[in-house]
């Protein structure tokens, strides 16, 4: 049996979502990690294009090389077998794409640390390793569907907030984050980058995430 693995291996024992949202022409990640600063290794996306999620073992690489693909113009299937099958370690990898349909595609190698799995539905995909169980994604996939009414971002802090609810990580919280990509959506319309908030070390990440998005709603409207 492999050892527990440690912080210095780069694991990021993660629970995450990628979604696409059509009626604001939006795309999307929100994830929660005992890593710390998780935000700054899993969420990728750029808007009209498409987003990535990168984790578990997680290849840095997946997540601009996962984007050019989508740019040009291959599906989130394509997108993931390519990442994988240009992986000599993808048997640790796992990752979560949404393209520029909203079509949505996942990979978990066989290799991660259980619990380890995802969930793949309509325009989105939730994912995770070294969780409670099978319950955190199912969660979150539930969370995020019977939400739709919801502005996109805090659909996806509903889905954080349930996958927490259902276990989250197995090894606890530290960090989390909050990525909603849509043409025109940054300050002053020069960015594609409606919401991008980042909890680096926290007790409790979610709740602290969910603070900030509400406090940007109250800086920067809708």
């Amino acid at each position: 049996m492999r050892d527990a693995p440690h912080l210095s291996d780069g694991y990021c024992a993660t629970f995450s979502v990628v979604a696409y949202d059509a009626a604001s022409q939006s795309w999307g990640v929100a994830v929660q990690s005992k890593f710390l600063a998780v935000g700054s290794v899993v969420p990728w996306g750029c808007a009209a294009v498409g987003a990535v999620a990168t984790q578990a073992l997680a290849n840095p690489h997946f997540g601009p090389l996962g984007l050019a693909m989508l740019r040009q113009g291959m599906s989130a299937s394509e997108t993931v077998a390519a990442l994988v099958a240009g992986d000599s370690g993808a048997a640790l990898r796992q990752v979560g794409v949404v393209d520029r349909s909203g079509t949505a595609a996942a990979y978990t190698g066989e290799e991660c640390f259980p619990w380890a799995g995802h969930i793949v539905g309509d325009t989105f995909c939730c994912q995770g390793n070294m969780l409670k169980g099978s319950a955190v994604v199912e969660e979150m996939a539930r969370a995020l569907t019977a939400n739709a009414r919801l502005p996109f971002p805090e659909r996806l802090m509903a889905a954080l907030i349930a996958g927490q609810a259902a276990g989250g990580d197995s090894r606890g919280q530290q960090a989390a984050a909050l990525l909603v990509l849509r043409a025109g959506g940054g300050v002053f319309g020069q960015s594609d980058r409606a919401v991008d908030l980042r909890v680096d070390d926290h007790a409790a990440p979610i709740t602290e995430l969910n603070r900030l998005l509400q406090l940007h709603r109250e800086t920067f409207g809708g």
